[in-house]
Parts: structure tokens; C-alpha cells; sequence
């Protein structure tokens, strides 16, 4: 447990981030199973749209600082592979 005022506040501003970038986590997680599940199912228009919402959701979340623009790359690299494999 926190001891100090500044250590306190650390805390709260920690658990404060936590539970805002929570459900833009699991919305960044979400788009790339999305696209992964139309891709597996064989339907390639869907399989498009999943696509092109994802690319959005993951520019999104690398805008805010959530994930690394390597990573973002990284997974539209890969969903991009999967979707022109089909």
C-alpha cells in the first residue's frame, strides 16, 4: 500500500489510466479477432470491412499511446497477409 502523498496519488492516477484504457484495449483486441473470424469464415467482403474498421481502431489506439506504432504496424501487417491469403 502507498505510504507517501506522492506515492497516494501515483496510485490513483494509475488506477485511473487503467480504467480508461481498458475498453480500448479490448476494442484494439476485438477488431483483430473480428477480422481473423471473417477471414476464417471465407467471406472476403466482410473479411474487408473487419479489415478496414481495424486499421482505423489500431491507428486509433496508437494515436492515444496504448500500443507502439511497431506493433500497430505488425498487426496490420499481419491481417493484411491473412487477408490477401484468402
Amino acid at each position: 500500500m502507498a505510504n507517501s502523498a506522492q506515492s497516494r496519488k501515483r496510485a490513483r492516477q494509475t488506477e485511473k489510466r487503467r480504467q480508461h484504457n481498458a475498453p480500448l484495449r479490448t476494442r484494439f483486441r476485438s477488431a483483430i479477432k473480428d477480422v481473423q473470424a471473417a477471414v476464417k469464415g471465407g467471406d472476403k467482403t466482410a473479411a474487408e470491412a473487419a479489415y478496414k474498421n481495424a486499421v482505423s481502431i489500431i491507428d486509433k489506439t496508437e494515436q492515444k499511446g496504448l500500443i507502439h506504432e511497431n506493433k500497430a504496424a505488425r498487426h496490420k501487417s499481419r491481417l493484411n497477409t491473412q487477408l490477401r491469403g484468402m
